[in-house]
């Protein structure tokens, strides 16, 4: 059994994995001011960004659902993997050699993890296919390829290769390089029979799929010889790595362009994402074995930064997705589905057709990369693509086909998520049918009322749903939690107001001890105002409990790594939520040569309120101690010192 991992090892984990990278594999982020990003949350459905990112800190946080946390936490939560797997996965990302305390070892022999097992298994066999596409045999695939006008470079680009007739020349190859069979069952690169395992691709050109990082995760395999009984397509089944409804194929190829053009083409195929990708239109990508579904629109969303916040404009560069789909009747019913996932995108959504039923690869083959090109510019709106073939199924030269056309397509205009947009298209649906506009706005108006809000609409404001709405703003500064859970509570009036001035005051004061800690440090721990700041400087509890978290990790001058950690460490598992959010929640005016003077100003703002709570206990004191008493001098005399020191705070500011 593996050994705990060396603690100063996790620290420079910590310390030296790039989070804005790590994230940004999965997260469109974009600037939230002087060192901080944001974008939109990829553990909760959402449509304006509200996750955080702070890589000074190290930190990470989304205020809509109120996960947060280090690196290493997102890698757990994003891929599902325990602590010490995900420590591994980032150690060899940041070149962090990892020592293992007690009798621990690294590797097959000493605990390594499956998943990384996995991976590494699934970069050998890419390796291996890819070797095996020059042998004699081989020839099959390559003239599959180069007759679909896929030379060897695209080959190489792509990491296309070729899987040899046989039952285990992969399986003997994988057990050469020193896996087990456990492992090779639990990869999916291989089939058990009776006679033991074999392996799962046999005589069939294979393209590798990646997810986003890069790394392997499953093959897709297409049919050559005819003596091949299998299924023309045969993919990975599903393992610990692999999961058909969260891949898309070429993605770590396409996420660069798809961040920057704010546009995702969805093909149908492997050799259409090829095709796709050497006539320019780089941010195409392919469902793996299955339809393009909910988790799918996830990922595209993130990566695209899908917030919908610029397109209302005609022209816009808002985000688009682009489906392509053959013009059969199949195609038509994967346009359907793909206008129910609508609702889930504020991106606008569209279809590109060939009139003549081909795809981009068969496109390309035969008129190439323009004609490939002019395709996507010949896009249509989703709307118009799903409502022009509810209509083919009637004929419209009759007036009973035109009023059944009215029944199906009218639900059809009745759900489309922006309202705006309804009568413009019973405008169009009425010139299509040849009827009275009047008459075909009351029948789409009336299948609306019928028809359930699309998501984000329900009681929410348009563009976001609402059980994503966030019970505040970041820029309102951290939501009260419940102390005894760490929970995010709702607002109420017998809870802190994140919009009371006070408050706000104390969580600004909190964020820039956790986030300016070497600013305050080198300012002679601003100027004595942290020496002077105790819990009751604070009105919401949970907010001096961490204020005594933060003196507990020894205050900004600690020489410590890890410092929002180690005040994490302090305030105990109730309070770590909170104390993340804080360590990541912008800060107004943090421009990096100004952090030290702001700070200042925050925290004697702090102690100037604490100062004004203090004076007016002294008074009441005075007057219960009645006049010319020594309880009632000692009491006047705090006071002359407090107003003294008030003065002095006041000029910091």
């Amino acid at each position: 059994m593996a050994g705990t991992i060396n603690r100063d090892d996790i620290a420079a984990v910590r310390e030296r994995a790039p989070i804005e990278e790590i994230i940004g594999q999965h997260v469109s982020l974009k600037s939230a001011g002087v060192g901080s990003l944001k974008g939109l949350c990829p553990f909760h459905d959402e449509r304006s960004p509200s996750f955080h990112v702070r890589p000074a800190a190290g930190r990470w946080h989304c205020f809509g659902c109120g996960e947060g946390g280090d690196v290493i936490e997102f890698v757990m939560r994003m891929d599902g993997l325990p602590f010490a797997e995900a420590v591994e996965y980032l150690a060899e990302r940041a070149g962090v050699t990892l020592r293992y305390e007690a009798g621990g070892r690294r590797g097959t022999e000493s605990g390594a993890s499956m998943r990384r097992r996995l991976l590494e298994a699934h970069r050998v066999a890419a390796e291996f296919f890819v070797e095996q596409l020059d042998s004699p045999e081989a020839r099959i695939a390559r003239d599959f390829l180069r007759e679909r006008g896929f030379d060897r470079a695209a080959a190489e680009h792509f990491g296309c290769g070729y899987a040899p007739q046989g039952w285990s020349h992969l399986t003997d190859h994988l057990r050469k390089k020193g896996f087990t069979e456990p492992e090779l069952k639990a990869s999916g690169l291989v089939s058990e029979g009776q006679r033991g395992v074999y392996d799962r691709f046999r005589g069939r050109l294979v393209w590798p799929i990646r997810e986003v990082t890069g790394d392997v995760i499953g093959f897709g395999a297409r049919r050559l010889h005819e003596d091949d009984q299998g299924p023309k397509y045969l993919n990975t089944p599903e393992t610990q790595i692999y999961k058909k409804s969260h891949v898309l194929y070429g993605l770590d190829l396409a996420k660069g362009a798809i961040r920057s053009e704010r546009t995702t083409v969805v093909v149908e195929g492997y050799t259409d994402v090829m095709a796709c990708h050497l006539a320019g239109i780089t941010n195409a990508v392919a469902t793996c074995g299955t339809a393009f579904g909910e988790d799918h629109v996830k990922v595209v969303r993130r990566l695209m930064g899908d917030t919908g916040q610029t397109q209302l404009k005609v022209g816009s560069t808002g985000a688009k997705v682009v489906f392509t789909f053959d013009g059969d009747e199949a195609g038509q019913n994967a346009a359907l589905k793909s206008f129910a996932l609508d609702q889930q995108f504020l991106a606008q959504t569209f279809v590109a057709v060939d009139p003549e039923g081909m795809d981009p690869c068969d496109i390309r083959q035969r008129d190439g990369d323009d004609a490939v090109r002019r395709l996507m510019e010949r896009r249509v709106p989703l709307f118009e693509f799903v409502i022009k073939a509810s209509l083919a199924a009637h004929d419209l030269e009759t007036p009973e086909g035109r009023v059944a056309a009215l029944r199906t397509a009218a639900p059809i205009v009745g759900q489309i998520r922006d309202r705006a947009l309804r009568p413009e298209y019973a405008r169009r649906l009425a010139g299509w049918l040849g009827m009275e506009p009047a008459d075909v706005l009351r029948t789409v108006s009336r299948a609306g009322e019928r028809t359930p809000p699309a998501q984000g609409q329900a009681g929410a404001p348009a563009g976001r749903p609402a059980a994503a709405q966030p019970a505040h703003r970041p820029d309102d500064g951290p939501p009260p939690m419940d102390p005894e859970t760490g929970q995010i509570m709702t607002v109420t009036a017998t809870r802190p107001n994140p919009r009371d001035p006070v408050v706000r005051a104390e969580a600004l004061s909190l964020g820039v001890l956790l986030q300016g800690k070497a600013e305050i440090a080198q300012d002679a721990m601003a100027l004595g105002i942290v020496a002077e700041l105790a819990r009751d400087s604070f009105t919401a509890p949970q907010y001096g409990q961490i204020f005594d978290a933060i003196v507990a990790a020894g205050g900004p001058s600690a020489a410590v790594a890890d410092w929002v950690g180690a005040v994490e460490e302090q305030a105990g598992p109730d309070l770590a939520p909170l104390v993340s959010q804080l360590a990541v929640s912008p800060l107004p005016h943090d421009k990096p040569a100004e952090l030290g003077h702001y700070a200042r100003s925050v925290l004697a703002r702090l102690l100037d309120l604490a100062i004004t709570r203090r004076t007016a206990d002294l008074r009441g004191r005075m007057q219960r101690a009645g006049a010319g008493t020594d309880a009632a001098q000692e009491a006047f005399a705090e006071i002359i010192r407090l107003e003294g020191r008030r003065r002095q705070l006041r000029e910091v500011e």
